[in-house]
């Protein structure tokens, strides 16, 4: 039965002449079989040297060319309450239209006039820096008209003392006569008294002589007295000299210390008009943010903070909105080891969820479905999932991606890369080898060669 002797049971017994064998050998479908099975071998032989374009799939999403076009979420700069809506989910808004409106649920922002008073504050601040500038003028003409009465009246007492160095010198001349006078006068009585002694002059002219010597005398002590008091007008003009100075420094001194006080006053002054104003703007802004605006046209997706009274932080999201202009785009994610396999430019196929697609990935010529797409962007750092995202963008040279398509649905994308024999691309995949390294089109043939060894 297992026909594993060497006696050939078949060649020895003529097996047609029994019933059961004619039920078996004679059935004609039994060569047809095997003319099928021949034949299917024979096409398995030629497919396999068949053209397969290598490909790299992944999966990813639709979403939009520029970040600016993708879905946001709105925020409020501020913390608030919840007061008014002005739009509902799904509708179409413009930019700058009003969302919500929000009251203050800080203290010190309660005061519906705090702008208003703020700038009455300014406004007084102002007139007080106007006053203290006004200060500061008067006291700086204080002190020029200080300097100048200070001049004149060192000038003043210049010229007296020049006047008493002249009159001491005067009365110095005058002092050196009254010596002279009385030199020749002592002389003068000395002579007529020795002749009065021997009897030559009257005692009457001798005593002329006492007496004009007398008078010499007085005349010089008198002199001297004058002289003396000229010098001490002297000494009087310098110490009168010394005392204004002193006396115009200090009042000088005095008035810049009034005005220096006064321009700090004014620059204190000016530094809380600054700070006012800084508080106005704020409060001025403020009070905008109280409506919540759409940052462009788009339509709402969802109220994420709903109600009315809600209160809310700072940054906290309180409704979605979608760009109504936008560029559609998919982003997909790739294997590291397949990374070095794209390029910027290349041809991508993409197949979006929900529109029928026959898909080939290595025959795309004959995939239906499938549209066009070429990797505008690269991510140079890997993913949380532990891919590399791509971004595609559509290709304006092959056919139109669908109109109804919406940023968020699912996308299938089949990378393009060399066309290898049906054989080698199993061979390859049994394997696990990655596909062929390769240049897109418009790199140097020599460049490739070495890519390839």
């Amino acid at each position: 039965m297992l026909n594993i002797s060497h006696n050939k049971l078949n060649k020895k017994v003529d097996l047609t002449i029994y019933k059961s064998a004619k039920s078996v050998f004679d059935i004609p479908y039994y060569r047809q079989f095997n003319k099928f099975l021949l034949a299917i071998a024979l096409i398995i032989l030629i497919v396999l040297f068949l053209p397969w374009t290598q490909n790299i799939t992944g999966q990813g999403q639709v979403t939009t060319l520029k970040p600016n076009q993708r879905p946001q979420t709105i925020q409020s700069q501020i913390p608030g309450r919840i007061e008014e809506w002005f739009v509902q989910e799904g509708d179409y808004v413009k930019k700058g239209d009003t969302i919500l409106r929000i009251s203050e649920v800080k203290s010190e922002y309660f005061d519906d006039k705090l702008v208003e008073r703020t700038n009455q504050q300014i406004t007084a601040k102002n007139s007080s820096v106007d006053a203290y500038g006004s200060k500061v003028q008067a006291l700086n003409r204080q002190v020029a008209a200080l300097l100048n009465e200070q001049q004149l009246k060192i000038q003043q007492t210049k010229n007296k003392l020049m006047q008493a160095h002249l009159k001491v010198k005067s009365d110095s001349i005058d002092l050196e006569a009254a010596k002279t006078n009385i030199s020749i006068a002592e002389k003068q009585f000395n002579r007529i008294q020795t002749l009065q002694d021997e009897g030559l002059k009257a005692v009457r002219d001798v005593e002329e002589k006492r007496l004009k010597l007398q008078e010499t005398q007085a005349k010089l002590m008198s002199q001297e007295n004058k002289y003396l008091a000229t010098v001490n007008d002297v000494i009087n003009a310098k110490i009168e000299l010394s005392r204004i100075n002193a006396e115009y420094t200090d009042k000088i001194s005095k008035a810049q210390s009034d005005m220096f006080t006064a321009q700090s006053s004014q620059f204190d002054t000016e530094a809380q008009v600054t700070k006012l104003e800084n508080d106005y703007t704020n409060y001025k802004m403020r009070n905008s943010l109280l409506y919540v605006t759409a940052p462009q046209n788009g339509y709402i997706n969802k109220a994420l903070t709903g109600g009315i009274g809600v209160t809310f932080k700072e940054g906290e999201e309180l409704v979605g909105i979608m760009p109504a202009d936008y560029d559609l785009a998919v982003e997909t994610y790739v294997k590291p080891i397949d990374l070095p396999l794209l390029h910027i430019g290349e041809k991508v196929r993409v197949q979006f969820d929900g529109w029928p697609a026959i898909v080939f990935s290595g025959w795309p010529n004959v995939s239906y479905g499938t549209y066009g797409a070429k990797v505008v962007a690269i991510e140079n750092f890997i993913s949380d999932n532990g891919k590399y995202r791509i971004l595609l963008a559509p290709d304006k040279n092959a056919e139109t991606w669908p109109e109804a398509i919406r940023v968020g649905s699912g996308a299938r994308t089949i990378a393009l890369l060399e066309d290898v024999p049906i054989w080698f691309e199993l061979w390859r995949q049994i394997n696990s080898f990655p596909p062929n390294y390769y240049l897109p089109e418009g790199s140097n043939k020599l460049g490739k060669k070495e890519a390839k060894k």
